[in-house]
C-alpha cells in the first residue's frame, strides 16, 4: 500500500465512523420499530385468539337453544302423529306447550299449523294463514322429517323478531300433516350477548346462513332481519372454513374490526365475534409512544457522542500519517520481494502481509490480515512451530528457521520455509514476529522422489536390495526385542535366463512384473516386506510369523505364480512360468550366536533345495541352528 493510498484511507475514516454512527441509530430506530411492530402485532394475535373463544362459546349457547326447542317439537309431532289433531287432542298439546313456554324464557312460542297454514293452537288470535311462509312451503314440498331453522320473521301475535325452527308431521296415511313452529325471541339472543364485555365497541353477530341477521348486540332493533349477503362472508371463498380470524371494515357501523367467525355444524348458523381495532391498538398505541420517545432521546445521545468521536478522529489523522511514513520503507522492502513477509503480535495474529502471499498461499494481504498466524499449518508440524513461537514470544530466541506444511488456498497443502526473527519496543520489550516465509514444495517433491528412487525397485515397483536389507536389520532388531519370530520366503523364477532367451528381455521384464504384483498381493500385513532381491529373485520379510504361516504364504505365492499360466515353454513340464521358493523362520532371542545373515542363509539353502528337488516347489528350511543339514545345490 503507498503512503497516498494510506492517506486517502485516513481521510476517509472519520467519513466511516459518521456512517456508522448514523447506521448505528438507524439499526436502533429500525429495531425498535420492528419490536413496536410485532407487540402490535401480538395485541392483534391476543384479540384473534379471544374473539374465537367468544365466537365458539356463542355458537354453542345457539346450538343449545335450538336443541332446546327442537326437543319440545319432536315430543309435540310424535303426538300428533299417534292421536291425531282432533280439537280435543290440540287443546291437551297446547296446555302443554303454554306450559312450557312458561317454564323457558328463552322459548318464545311453541304452535301447531295444520296442512293448509291455519293456526290450530291459536285460532282466535291469528286471522291470516302460514300457507305461504316460507318454512311451512319447505315442509309441504319435501318429504324430509329433519328440523328446519328459517330466516327471522317478525312474530304475528306481538311483532317481535324471531327465529323460527320447524318440523313436518304426517297424517297416518304418510301424507303431509301440517307443521310443528317453535321461535326463539332475537331479542333474547342480544340480551344473552351483553354478557360478554369483550370491548366497548365490539359486537356480536348472529345470522342465518342465507346472510340474514338472527341477532346483534349492540343495536339489535335495528340491524335485525337485515341482509349481508353480499360481505365477504358468504362471498370470499377463503371465507367458507368453519372458523376463522378475519379483518375488515364492517358494513353495518364502518369501523376497521378485528373478527372471529365460527360455523355451526349442524344448523345454517354464522356467529361474527368483533372487536373494534382503534379501541384494541389504543394502550398498545400510547405505551409504544411513550417507549419510542425514550429511543429517540437515545439515539440523539448516540449521535452526540458520535460527534465528538469523529471530531477526535480527525486530530489523530494526523498522527496515523506519520506512522504510516514510518512504516513505508518496511512495506516497499517486503512487498518487492518474492517471499511473504508478514508480522505477528504478540497475539499471534497477522498485522501485516506482502502481496507475494497470493503467490505462496493463494490468498490475498486483505484476507489474511487479522487472522491467527498458525491457523494454516498442518496439526502434525503445529506443535514444534507453535513452541518456536512461544519461545520467541518470551524472548528465549532471537530468530529461528524451521520448515513445515500449510494449507494453500488452491493448491491443498504446501512446504513452507520460514525465518522468524523477533522484533521489540523502544524499551526492549518483545512485540512481536517478523517472519519471511518462501514455498520449497518443489525441493520437497524433489527430495521425496530421490528418497523413494533409493529404496524402490524401478522395474516392478517392490523394495530394492537396499531397502531390504535395512528392513532386515530392523526387523531383527525388534523381533530380538520382543522375543518374536521374523519369517523370511526367498523365491526365484525357474529357468528365467531360457525365458529370457526365448521371449527376449521386454517380456522377461514384463514377467518379472506380474511375479512382482502376485507376490505383493499376497503379502498384505502392515509389517510384511516384499522386495526385488537380485535379477528373477525375490525376498518376501514376515515378522511375527510362525513356520506354518510363513509356508501358507509362499505356497499360495508359488500356487498363484503357476496358475497365472504365463507360458514359458522350456520349462517343463510344466510348460508355463513357476517358481521355486525357500522359506526360514527363527527366534532372534533364542538364537544368539545367529544374526541376519544366518536368517539369509537358511531360507536361500532351502531355495536352492527346492530347485535340486524339481523346481515349482515350496521347501521350509529347518532352524537356523541345524542349516548345515540342508545339502547345498548349484544352479538354477
Amino acid at each position: 500500500m503507498s503512503a497516498v493510498t494510506q492517506r486517502a484511507g485516513w481521510s476517509r475514516l472519520p467519513l466511516r465512523a459518521a456512517a456508522f454512527v448514523v447506521l448505528t441509530c438507524a439499526i436502533i430506530l429500525g429495531g425498535s420499530s420492528w419490536r413496536e411492530w410485532a407487540a402490535r402485532e401480538a395485541v392483534l394475535k391476543g384479540a384473534e385468539t379471544e374473539m374465537a373463544n367468544v365466537a365458539r362459546s356463542l355458537t354453542q349457547h345457539a346450538e343449545d337453544s335450538l336443541d332446546l326447542l327442537d326437543s319440545g317439537v319432536v315430543g309435540v309431532v310424535s303426538r300428533l302423529e299417534m292421536d291425531g289433531t282432533a280439537p280435543a287432542t290440540v287443546a291437551k298439546i297446547g296446555n302443554v306447550l303454554e306450559a312450557r313456554k312458561k317454564a323457558f324464557t328463552r322459548i318464545h312460542g311453541l304452535d301447531i299449523i295444520d296442512d293448509q297454514g291455519n293456526w290450530l293452537t291459536s285460532p282466535g288470535k291469528i286471522g291470516s294463514t302460514l300457507s305461504d311462509d316460507a318454512f311451512f312451503r319447505y315442509h309441504q314440498l319435501s318429504p324430509k322429517r329433519e328440523a328446519y331453522v328459517g330466516s327471522p320473521v317478525k312474530s304475528l301475535l306481538d311483532g317481535e323478531w324471531v327465529v323460527p325452527l320447524s318440523r313436518r308431521f304426517n297424517k297416518p296415511d304418510g301424507s303431509f300433516g301440517g307443521v310443528v313452529l317453535a321461535t326463539i325471541s332475537s331479542r333474547y339472543l342480544s340480551h344473552f350477548y351483553e354478557q360478554f364485555e369483550i370491548g366497548r365497541n365490539s359486537s356480536v353477530t348472529l345470522t342465518h346462513g342465507d346472510g340474514m341477521i338472527l341477532a346483534r348486540n349492540p343495536n339489535n332493533e335495528t340491524f335485525v332481519g337485515r341482509s349481508v349477503a353480499d360481505t365477504p362472508f358468504f362471498r370470499e371463498p377463503g371465507l367458507q372454513r368453519p372458523s376463522g380470524a378475519y379483518h375488515f371494515k364492517s358494513p353495518l357501523d364502518g369501523a376497521e374490526r378485528v373478527s372471529f367467525f365460527n360455523r355451526s355444524s349442524r344448523f345454517p348458523l354464522l356467529l361474527v365475534a368483533t372487536v373494534d381495532r382503534d379501541e384494541l391498538l389504543a394502550p398498545w398505541r400510547a405505551a409504544a409512544i411513550s417507549r419510542m420517545l425514550y429511543v429517540l432521546a437515545l439515539v440523539m445521545l448516540i449521535a452526540a457522542i458520535g460527534g465528538v468521536l469523529v471530531r477526535q478522529l480527525h486530530r489523530g489523522q494526523r498522527m496515523a500519517v506519520a506512522l504510516a511514513e514510518k512504516e513505508v520503507h518496511f512495506r516497499l522492502l517486503a512487498e518487492g520481494s518474492s517471499d511473504m513477509v508478514t508480522r505477528v503480535g504478540l497475539d499471534e495474529r497477522l498485522r501485516y502481509v506482502s502481496p507475494s502471499s497470493v503467490r505462496v498461499v493463494g490468498w490475498r494481504p486483505n484476507q489474511l490480515i487479522g487472522t491467527p498466524a498458525l491457523a494454516g499449518i498442518n496439526p502434525e508440524d503445529l506443535p514444534e512451530v507453535q513452541a518456536i513461537v512461544d519461545a520467541m514470544k518470551r524472548g528465549e530466541k532471537e530468530e529461528a528457521r524451521f520448515t513445515y506444511r500449510n494449507a494453500h488456498r488452491q493448491n491443498g497443502e504446501v512446504w513452507l520455509e520460514s525465518t522468524m526473527r523477533v522484533t521489540r519496543k523502544g524499551n526492549g520489550n518483545v512485540d512481536g514476529v517478523v517472519a519471511i516465509s518462501r514455498d520449497i514444495t518443489e525441493q520437497k517433491r524433489l527430495e521425496t522422489r530421490l528418497e523413494t528412487l533409493a529404496i524402490e525397485d524401478s522395474l516392478t515397483g517392490l523394495a530394492n536390495r537396499r531397502r531390504f536389507d535395512e528392513r532386515l536389520k530392523e526387523e531383527w532388531a525388534r523381533a530380538y526385542r520382543d522375543r518374536s519370530s521374523l519369517a523370511l520366503l526367498m523365491i526365484d523364477v525357474d529357468h528365467f535366463k531360457a525365458y529370457n532367451d526365448e521371449y527376449g528381455h521386454p517380456a522377461g521384464d514384463a514377467c518379472l512384473r506380474l511375479v512382482a504384483k502376485i507376490i505383493a498381493a499376497e503379502t498384505q500385513r502392515a509389517g510384511d516386506l516384499a522386495a526385488r532381491y537380485g535379477g528373477e529373485e525375490f525376498a518376501v520379510l514376515l515378522p511375527n510369523i510362525d513356520t506354518a504361516g510363513c509356508a501358507r504364504i509362499g505356497e499360495r505365492i508359488r500356487s498363484a505364480i503357476h496358475e497365472a499360466g504365463l507360458v514359458h515353454s522350456t520349462n517343463l513340464p510344466a510348460g508355463c512360468v513357476t517358481a521355486s521358493v525357500g522359506g526360514a523362520t527363527c527366534r532372534p532371542a533364542l538364537e544368539r550366536t545367529a544374526g541376519v545373515a544366518s536368517l539369509v542363509e537358511a531360507a536361500d539353502r532351502a531355495l536352492y533345495a527346492a530347485k535340486d528337488a524339481g523346481r515349482d516347489r515350496l521347501v521350509m528350511s529347518g532352524e537356523v541352528m541345524n542349516l548345515n543339514l540342508l545339502p547345498k545345490a548349484s544352479g538354477q
